[in-house]
């Protein structure tokens, strides 16, 4: 597959996660749910085999806008918390090339360890538990926007705005 194949076939992937999404407004039939699953399950499963045979799409191979389609696909990975570490590994190496967005790792980085029923670093995941809209518990609360800044995310309590926000149907 060239870096032009991968980059488009990155992008559609994105567009169908993004559609399904959008949709579950309207639904939550279990039908749905579980073309909502297939749909992340299938993009798992390709997305694992991309990164076992080229390692993580870099910006100079997909460009920032590929970049970002897989990085969604992987935290959409949930369901297969051992491979989503495995992303996680492979974003932290292109970070490090300077071929990733920072962001990108510290957001899946919470998603790895909320999914391992740990703490998280960035405040960057929220859930909706029956007693309200809050975010995972977070490490260290104190140091939380000293993090955030040195991975280029805002204060967190401008995100928890847009957040909840967006929750509430005003986003």
């Amino acid at each position: 597959m060239t870096d032009d194949e991968l980059r488009t076939e990155l992008l559609r992937r994105m567009e169908v996660d993004q559609d399904i999404r959008r949709q579950a407004a309207e639904s939550s039939s279990q039908e749905f749910m579980a073309r909502w699953m297939d749909i992340d399950r299938d993009n798992t499963t390709w997305l694992w085999s991309v990164v076992r045979v080229r390692g993580w799409p870099l910006w100079s191979q997909v460009g920032q806008d590929g970049e970002a389609a897989a990085w969604l696909l992987a935290q959409h990975a949930d369901a297969a918390p051992d491979i989503q570490r495995e992303f996680h590994s492979a974003l932290s190496a292109a970070v490090d090339q300077q071929e990733a967005k920072r962001a990108h790792l510290a957001y899946l980085a919470d998603r790895v360890r909320v999914n391992a029923g740990r703490p998280q670093l960035y405040g960057t995941q929220f859930v909706e538990d029956g007693t309200g809209f809050r975010p995972h518990p977070i490490e260290d609360r104190d140091q939380l926007d000293l993090r955030r800044a040195s991975v280029g995310l805002q204060p967190f309590a401008e995100y928890e705005f847009e957040i909840r926000r967006f929750q509430d149907g005003n986003g």
